[in-house]
Order: C-alpha cells, then structure tokens, then sequence
C-alpha cells in the first residue's frame, strides 16, 4: 500500500481552486526539515472536495501540520 505520513511546516498559504466539474481542490506546500546536516524536503499536497473547503481557512504559512496520504511522483525538467 502506498500511505506516507509527513510533518513540517507550510511553507506558504493554501490556494483553494475548483476543477472542470467544480470540485473544490485545495494546494499547499508542506516543509519536512532534516535538521542541519540534510537538506529540507519539500512536498506539495493537494485535498480535494468538501475537506478542501474545510480546512482552508486553517493552512497557512507557517502553520505546523502532519499530513497523510498517498505519494504520486512527476519528473519536472528545467530549462
């Protein structure tokens, strides 16, 4: 089973915004720090539907959370 639980702080405010079909999605960016000697992860969540409308107004920058849920990979290039 894919579940992963991760700890951190937002790095900035949740942006709610709503799909084709009007589902509400809701997007935020979780800092899981190492500590000194390894370098911050950063991940990016999303919550879908009436959870997403929810919690809104609670995610914001700097707020400590835990979050769990699946993990889905995309390779980004930069040019």
């Amino acid at each position: 089973m894919n579940v992963i639980t991760v700890a951190g702080q937002l790095g900035r405010d949740s942006e709610l915004r709503s799909l084709a079909d009007g589902t509400p999605v809701l997007s935020f960016s979780v800092a899981d720090s190492q500590g000194r000697e390894k370098p911050t992860i950063w991940w990016s969540c999303g919550l879908f539907g009436k959870r997403a409308e929810a919690l809104q107004q609670y995610l914001v920058k700097g707020q400590s959370v835990t979050v769990t849920g699946s993990v889905s990979e995309r390779e980004w290039n930069l040019s």
